[in-house]
């Protein structure tokens, strides 16, 4: 399949500044975690992402005291054995006119160890280490939903969840992974002390195939 830009693959509905990023988490072995702002389908530019700023303090799910150190990209912070979990709902401020505004919630996750949700949204294996996976929203699955895979080499496809919420990546090669999925929300909502019309609910996972 041929790749596409990722730009081209996000979500229209979304702010241009916030249509194409992401937050995300990379983890090797037991080493530390490295949290991302950036479009992961891209090749990261050197330095970082230019919105790479705004990304102040993802909070660690369960909450954490662990330093976090801005490095050259991404910020660095020690997590405890097993999968990591971030949330971030301040990265982007809502945006749009009064009654209509909108906003993003950041969800993201790094490993596949563990077959349970720990997050609002979250793109959860069916089994440790599986390739087939649940899109999950407060507990419940989310059917006819799409989630992005983008390959170690940025290769790029869309695939659907069943009428369980369940998908089954095609795995090309070896490497890191990401998968990404978005909850739209409606209603009378609040983020950040501010009225909202509709929140985007955005998820990630990675992991090493």
């Amino acid at each position: 399949m041929r790749k596409l830009p990722f730009a081209l693959l996000a979500l229209v509905a979304l702010s241009p500044v916030a249509q194409a990023h992401e937050v995300w988490v990379e983890r090797d072995g037991s080493g530390p975690a490295r949290i991302y702002l950036g479009e992961p389908g891209d090749v990261l530019p050197a330095g970082g992402d230019p919105e790479f700023e705004k990304l102040k303090a993802p909070r660690l799910v369960p909450a954490s005291t662990a330093q976090q150190t801005r490095k050259a990209g991404y910020i660095e912070v020690a997590a405890p054995a097993g999968d990591v979990r971030v949330i971030d709902d301040s990265v982007f401020a809502p945006w749009g006119e009064d009654g209509k505004k909108e906003g993003v919630i950041y969800y993201a996750r790094a490993g596949r160890t563990e077959a349970k949700a720990g997050l609002p949204l979250e793109i959860v294996p069916t089994a440790a280490h599986a390739n087939s996976f649940t899109l999950i929203r407060d507990g419940k699955p989310l059917a006819d939903t799409k989630v992005m895979v983008i390959s170690p080499d940025k290769w790029s496809k869309n695939v659907t969840t069943d009428a369980q919420g369940r998908v089954t990546v095609p795995f090309r090669e070896r490497g890191r992974y990401i998968l990404t999925a978005t909850h739209t929300e409606k209603g009378d909502l609040t983020l950040a002390d501010q009225k909202v019309a509709t929140l985007y609910h955005i998820a990630t996972l990675t992991f090493v195939n």
